[in-house]
This record gives structure tokens, C-alpha cells and sequence, in this order.
């Protein structure tokens, strides 16, 4: 007795391991370190500057994945608290002020009336 048409290839291709079928991923890229500036330590960097020009340059050389988190949830407050617009040319460059200053200089303070919401 003959197979009926298509049972042969089936039965080939049952016999491979399953993962023959699958692609292999291909291994993931060693994640880039930086000596953090903010942090003191070699850790995993950025992907790709975060801004434009020298500034966002200097940051993606010396600024750690972390300390960056770090500085974005600092922005939030300061943009909040300051009612910044960041559409604005003068807006921008208190922002990017601050940056320096949370990055390079002595930190971006709280602003003076600035209350951390308690959390519950």
C-alpha cells in the first residue's frame, strides 16, 4: 500500500527537531560601558547620544544608562515645578542648564518650594 501524496514530506519534516525549523536569534550586541560621570562607575551607556550637538556628544561619552534615568525623572520635577516650556528657546536653555549642572557642576537643586508627594 502507497502512502497517500504529501504524507512522505510531512513525515521528513516531523523527523527534524523542532528548533531546526526555528532561526536562531543572533546574540544580542555586548552593551556599551561608560565611565559614569554622575555615578562614579563603569556602567552600561546609552544606545545613541540623547540630544543633538556637543552637548548631547558629551553625554552619550559620560553619562551611564542609569544616571540618565536618574537625570529624566529630575527634568520632570524641574519642568513641573518651573512650569518650563520646552518648546521654547528660553525654556530649553534652563533645561539644558540644569543638565550641565546635574551632570558636570555641583547638581540641579530642588527648586526652594519644591514638596515630594508622600507616597502611601
Amino acid at each position: 500500500m502507497q502512502a497517500p501524496c504529501g504524507t512522505a514530506s510531512f513525515r521528513a519534516m516531523s523527523d527534524k527537531p523542532a528548533s531546526a525549523d526555528v532561526p536562531s536569534a543572533a546574540p544580542a550586541a555586548p552593551s556599551r560601558t561608560v565611565q559614569c560621570v554622575k555615578l562614579g562607575k563603569t556602567l552600561e551607556g546609552l544606545p545613541k547620544p540623547p540630544l543633538k550637538g556637543d552637548l548631547g556628544q558629551r553625554v552619550f561619552e559620560q553619562v551611564s544608562r542609569d544616571a540618565w534615568r536618574m537625570w529624566l525623572e529630575h527634568s520632570k520635577m524641574l519642568i513641573n515645578e518651573y512650569r518650563l516650556d520646552l518648546m521654547s528657546e528660553s525654556g530649553q536653555r534652563v533645561w539644558m542648564a540644569e543638565l550641565e549642572k546635574y551632570f558636570w557642576g555641583d547638581g540641579s537643586a530642588l527648586p526652594p518650594e519644591f514638596q515630594p508627594v508622600a507616597k502611601p
